[in-house]
């Protein structure tokens, strides 16, 4: 008896062991479905594969920079608005006895002092002489010089007797060195007569609404009966400006005018104002004794254009004045 229980106790004894020596040789023991594997735990002290990887990749990729935004825009530049030319909100003070601004597009005034004032307009007038010739086209026709055409003093050509030019050429030399023998050629070759000329001037005038101003000759030569008027001048440089011909010629800086005996003359531009304001694209100069130093001058930017009469003002201050209005007038 007691020999039976000593190898039955023997017995359970041995299939104990054997059961905790099988589960030591096999950790991972097939599990019913449903049942999680359990998730090896990883010490926190000791980085895994992955994520040493991942640390690897991190210290070699560029670390992105956030950079603050500024709060202030960045301005569009445009050819005519690289530098807004500074404006004080007020008309700037001039010198010139008369003055006349207009919206070349619409023909409201912008601003004017002493616009209806009868005065001369010297060389300014040569703008509507232009108008008349470019309106009338054939510019490509031959002019030929007669000897009554030179006697046109101070400011001269110097064109020949006899010689032939293209009536383009001629017109081209009118508005930019503004010769006073080149503006009879043209005017003689037209009419007939500059006498006869200058009725198609006043003609012109009065259908552009040119009411208070009287032409006798086609180069603004100071002779009784003869005068205009700040107004009715920027009514005429508003026609001449809407023409492309003229549009054309106003805006050079200079240009090279040949001669019928081949000989060549550069002619600057006569307007100032034209190579100190890079929106400046025109028009013409004068100056008499009688008339002072008179300018029209035209400007453009994006959206706007601007035409400005000058009249009666001093040797200097004709191009400071005609530069303060037409800026204040583009940028008001």
């Amino acid at each position: 008896m007691k020999l039976a229980r000593g190898w039955c106790l023997g017995f359970c004894a041995f299939a104990i062991l054997i059961n905790a020596f099988g589960q030591t040789l096999q950790p991972e023991a097939i599990r019913p479905t449903g049942v999680p594997t359990p998730v090896e735990k990883v010490d926190a002290a000791t980085p895994s594969k992955k994520d040493v990887a991942k640390a690897k990749k991190d210290d070699t990729a560029t670390p992105k920079i956030k950079r603050p935004r500024s709060k202030t825009k960045r301005a569009a530049s445009t050819p005519h608005e690289e530098s807004l030319p500074p404006t004080s909100g007020g008309v700037p003070s001039t010198g010139a006895k008369s003055v006349m601004m207009v919206d070349a597009r619409t023909g409201q005034t912008l601003y004017e002092k002493n616009a209806d004032e009868i005065r001369q307009a010297a060389s300014t007038q040569k703008l509507l002489t232009a108008l008349i010739i470019a309106e009338h086209g054939l510019l490509d026709q031959p002019v030929r010089v007669e000897s009554i055409d030179t006697m046109a003093e101070p400011v001269k050509l110097n064109i020949k007797p006899g010689d032939t030019y293209q009536r383009i050429d001629l017109l081209r030399a009118l508005l930019v060195k503004s010769p006073n023998d080149v503006a009879r050629c043209l005017a003689r070759d037209h009419a007939g007569s500059v006498e006869a000329f200058a009725e198609i001037m006043n003609q012109r005038a009065r259908e552009l609404g040119a009411t208070r101003s009287h032409f006798v000759n086609p180069n603004g030569l100071p002779v009784p009966g003869q005068y205009s008027s700040a107004r009715d001048l920027s009514l005429i440089a508003r026609a001449a400006y809407a023409n492309p011909t003229i549009r054309s010629i106003v805006c050079l800086p200079k240009l090279v005018f040949r001669f019928a005996n081949g000989r060549t003359r550069e002619l600057e531009n006569t307007n100032k104002v034209l190579k100190q304001l890079s929106y400046c694209n025109g028009m013409k100069t004068g100056y008499t004794e009688a008339a002072g130093h008179c300018l029209i001058a035209s400007g453009s930017r994006p959206g706007r254009d601007v035409i400005v009469v000058v009249l009666g003002d001093s040797k200097s201050g004709v191009w400071r004045d005609a530069s303060a209005l037409l800026s204040w007038g583009l940028w008001m």
